[in-house]
């Protein structure tokens, strides 16, 4: 026997026990879920009503994951493995903002960042909070920002806004009913944060 054989037979024993003590690895789908806060009714844009601007919604750190954020019992942070929302919630909460607000009926149009649109107002939120808190059986979401009027003169403050609301959610609770629960706790903030801009844009 030459010494490449002599080495390969060596190193066989070897190969295979390297493979058998590998772990196996679960082949676990992710799970994606949308961010969709329901309004209970929609009223038509006024026909001469102000253009309200919608800047991107960013997300504070701790937002920005795909994954469900949970609070433990203990007071610490997790973050759901292979349970997602379908994109970052920064994102998602733009989108249903901007739609949100178009249904209102406060303002003729309701545009996004990058539209040339002449707008009166300017929105500018973060959202601040989107967890699921099981043991303390509700789920939260909240948002804070400012609103804006711009004009010939520069951009002034016309107020700031903050709102933040809790959904009931089970003890027991497995990720459809926690995104479910976030998404009821966002559409309580949005109505919340819809009522605060018909005050400060009247």
């Amino acid at each position: 026997m030459n010494r490449r054989a002599l080495l390969l037979s060596a190193l066989a024993p070897v190969m295979v026990a390297g493979c058998s003590i590998l772990p196996d690895r679960p082949d676990v789908p992710v799970r994606r879920f949308a961010l969709n806060p329901r309004r209970p009714s929609s009223a038509s844009p006024p026909a001469r009503g102000r253009v309200l601007l919608v800047r991107r919604v960013r997300a504070v750190p701790g937002l920005q994951d795909l994954g469900l954020r949970r609070l433990r019992p203990d007071g610490a942070y997790e973050i759901l493995p292979y349970e997602e929302w379908l994109a970052p919630p920064g994102d998602l909460v733009d989108a249903a903002l901007r739609g949100w607000l178009q249904d209102s009926g406060l303002f003729s149009a309701v545009v996004g960042q990058g539209s040339r649109a002449d707008a009166d107002l300017v929105l500018e939120m973060q959202l601040t909070v989107l967890e699921a808190a099981p043991a303390a059986g509700q789920a939260r979401a909240g948002l804070a920002g400012v609103l804006l009027r711009e004009g010939r003169a520069g951009t002034g403050i016309v107020g700031t806004l903050e709102a933040q609301a809790e959904a009931p959610l089970a003890a027991d609770a497995r990720a459809p009913e926690m995104a479910a629960a976030m998404s009821a706790a966002l559409a309580l903030t949005m109505g919340r944060l819809e009522a605060d801009l018909a005050r400060l844009a009247r």
